[in-house]
């Protein structure tokens, strides 16, 4: 059976993927049959970055870079918001994009439509291909110290504070059952994880870098987590007065404001 024509009167530019995987199997292969045979959605299809994403933690890490390499270069994105309440990242064709079915997930247009899942290998992805001045990051050839630093407190972040206070944040506000066992698991080990990011701080401005820091991949990839604590059931961030004054550093800044707000008001 002869895969269907799209018109553009029947999809809107950014229902153009969904199509493309739900009969193409691959937004890649969907590039190369769009390119071959036009169509009314390959001729009004944008370049760029487009993101899927939510309001959640792991979805504002993304959208905060994305905000921080328009300022700095003027990238270009498009975002279509993912309803996780009502199991969009489940449906099939998303399902396409990330077999996980997880927000958030990049696909880049500038480059034949490549796909990246994983919140922190997103990160990594666009700093590697969009921050060609390194002005979130460092280059691994010359500078592979501080290369080095940031990458572990990427991996801290990503297998520590977010699947603890992930944890922590579903049991204190969405689980169907009380189990206090669970709540204080989670909640001692994300003020644990809080702890040593304070370690850190005592004498720096930020994770990695020489001397007190510069901002970077491994700020961005954390403070939106601790943005959430209360959910963790933690009432301030005063315990910890040098992860706090880095929080409120962090979040001064224009583009990361704008990151969060863009995403819109959270789940």
């Amino acid at each position: 059976m002869a895969t269907p024509r799209p018109q553009s009167g029947a999809l809107g530019t950014q229902d153009a993927y969904k199509y493309c995987v739900k009969y193409l199997y691959s937004p890649r292969k969907a590039h190369h049959y769009f390119r071959r045979i036009p169509c009314d959605i390959c001729a009004i299809m944008p370049s760029g970055i487009l993101y899927y994403a939510a309001p959640t933690p792991n979805g504002h890490k993304v959208s905060v870079f994305l905000e921080e390499l328009k300022a700095a270069y003027g990238l270009e994105y498009d975002i279509e918001r993912i309803d996780i309440t009502k199991g969009t990242q489940k449906e099939p064709w998303f399902i396409k994009l990330n077999p996980n079915g997880r927000i958030p997930v990049v696909i880049d247009r500038n480059r034949d439509d490549f796909v990246v899942f994983e919140s922190a290998a997103i990160l990594l992805y666009l700093q590697q291909h969009y921050d060609k001045e390194n002005k979130f990051g460092f280059d691994k050839d010359t500078d592979p110290d501080n290369w080095s630093e940031m990458l572990q407190w990427i991996f801290f972040a990503h297998g520590g504070v977010g699947p603890m206070q992930g944890q922590a944040n579903f049991f204190y506000n969405y689980a169907t059952e009380d189990i206090p066992y669970a709540k204080k698991r989670y909640h001692d080990e994300t003020k644990r994880l809080y702890g040593v990011l304070e370690i850190r701080l005592k004498d720096r401005d930020y994770l990695a870098g020489s001397g007190r820091g510069v901002y970077s991949l491994a700020d961005i990839n954390v403070i939106p987590w601790i943005r959430f604590y209360k959910k963790a059931d933690i009432p301030s961030l005063d315990e910890w007065p040098h992860l706090k004054a880095w929080v409120d550093r962090s979040f001064a800044r224009p583009g990361f404001q704008a990151g969060i707000d863009v995403l819109g008001k959270p789940l």
